[in-house]
């Protein structure tokens, strides 16, 4: 994991990453200057080293002499180009504009000028200075694509018409006669301020555009038959959940990945951290699913199967709890009333797996990184209303007048076929929290708040059996700040 912290806690900016020849290289913004592009390198996409900026700030008097933005890297014959945005002090940082820099090695960048570069917003399919009613003009975040042997850019910009906080669109741009002409949006879905970091690509024979969206801080998505054709919504577009942002795409062989960087309490003042990316799949309607990264299973270390598991024990004393521990697997529950189960994690970072059948109409779940106390993380399943909750839930010690912690960290909705059992699969590897269910990643997120040793789960007027369960046993996690030391 990665974090681009220095004097504060939340200098990584928007990201992109770009695979050559099986190194991953992380470009991101550094903020709240923007003054330079900042570049990182890794072999397996998530650790990874810094290594020499990869652009700054132009000299006063220049196009982007006050803030760079949103940049995207692509392969350009036998170069690569960065597709960046930049600020202009002249204009008061309000007129954001397209340019491009080239590097034969992605460590050395030089900024060019081609043809109409740097590109700004302008009529009439897009907002323009006399037609600006934010006083501001969107129009960052590109991304390069090639369809079919042409080249286009989709651009987070404004449309020249609706309310004025709903005019958020993706711009396309197209390459003709070496240069790039404004074409009508591809997206202008009419709900929005902004379309943020928009990304397309093809999956199963779909085109897909994702865009981040800053009213609710989630990264949703369209559809179309075809790359040109219209974009539409299915009834669930949300692809990540809250505090996960500033989305982007890149492939990997076989695999397509989906990088953001995290909001640490949805605020924009707090910290920010990349965590690992997830793999996009689709299932038999179309919509977009999240798989967890295929680099996990390389990195286990050894695995215990469920029978091996430390010595289940209650922590409630509850009298009306039962721990069965049978051949398959184990059935535990509360009668009445809550009881957390738990046993000692054999490593800090693991991948824990799982069945869980559930008898009765009472409330269950998954507990993590707890204390003697009941202190941590507690995973609420609701198969009722297909709900899955992550919180942060404890002893307040700061503060006797409210003495408990209840935070409702993230999250998301899932459906299941059969609707009394649930496959699950907790990733917890440094700070970083994963849990799929049924192999579809819905929580995602980055905290600090618990580290306990003990993990298990928790009855209240059910009866859960767990059977079919393996903890895999992960190498620690590099410190985020450690990866900050350049790689030479």
């Amino acid at each position: 994991m990665y974090t681009g912290s220095g004097f504060r806690d939340w200098e990584i900016g928007d990201v992109d990453v770009f695979i050559h020849e099986g190194k991953y290289h992380l470009f991101h913004l550094i903020i709240p200057n923007h003054d330079y592009i900042a570049h990182a390198v890794s072999d397996d996409g998530i650790q990874w080293k810094r290594v020499n900026n990869a652009l700054f700030v132009g000299h006063p008097g220049e196009w982007d002499d006050d803030m760079l933005w949103t940049m995207h890297v692509s392969k350009n014959e036998d170069k690569f180009r960065m597709y960046y945005t930049g600020l202009h002090q002249k204009d008061r940082g309000v007129i954001q504009k397209i340019g491009i820099a080239e590097s034969e090695d992605l460590i050395t960048w030089n900024k060019i000028k081609p043809n109409n570069f740097p590109i700004k917003s302008e009529g009439p399919y897009y907002e323009g200075i006399d037609n600006n009613p934010r006083e501001w003009l969107s129009f960052r975040d590109p991304f390069h694509y090639e369809h079919n042997g042409e080249e286009y850019l989709l651009i987070c910009a404004r449309s020249s018409f609706g309310p004025t906080s709903r005019r958020g669109c993706v711009a396309l741009l197209k390459l003709e006669n070496e240069k790039y002409e404004m074409m009508p949006p591809i997206l202008y879905p009419m709900v929005y301020d902004d379309v943020e970091c928009p990304c397309v690509f093809d999956l199963n024979g779909r085109s897909y555009i994702i865009g981040s969206i800053r009213e609710d801080i989630k990264v949703r998505y369209w559809y179309a038959d075809k790359f040109l054709d219209e974009y539409n919504n299915f009834r669930s577009d949300v692809l990540l959940p809250q505090g996960n942002y500033a989305a982007r795409i890149v492939r990997d062989g076989e695999h397509l990945l989906i990088y953001n960087f995290f909001f640490k309490g949805g605020s924009v003042d707090e910290l920010r951290v990349l965590p690992p990316p997830k793999q996009l799949d689709v299932n038999k309607d179309g919509q977009l699913l999240l798989r967890s990264f295929y680099r996990w299973d390389q990195m286990i270390i050894s695995q215990l199967h469920q029978n091996e598991f430390p010595y289940l024990e209650t922590m409630l004393s509850n009298p009306t709890s039962k721990i069965d521990i049978h051949q398959d697997g184990c059935i535990i529950g509360a009668r009445s009333g809550y009881e957390i189960f738990t046993f000692k994690k054999p490593s800090n970072s693991f991948i824990w797996e799982g069945k869980l059948s559930v008898i009765g109409m009472g409330k269950f779940g998954l507990v993590s990184d707890i204390d003697k106390d009941g202190n941590g993380y507690y995973y609420s399943f609701d198969i009722t209303h297909g709900l899955v909750q992550i919180r942060a839930w404890g002893f307040n010690e700061e503060n006797v007048q409210q003495n408990f912690i209840f935070n409702n960290i993230q999250s998301n909705i899932f459906k299941l076929e059969n609707p009394d059992e649930i496959n699950f699969r907790l990733i917890r590897y440094g700070n970083y929290i994963e849990l799929s269910i049924e192999n579809i990643v819905k929580l995602t997120l980055i905290d600090y708040t618990y580290s306990g040793e003990h993990i298990g789960l928790y009855s209240a007027s059910s009866e859960i059996e767990l059977k079919e369960s393996i903890f895999k046993n992960l190498p620690d996690a590099v410190s985020e700040y450690a990866s900050q030391e350049n790689e030479s």
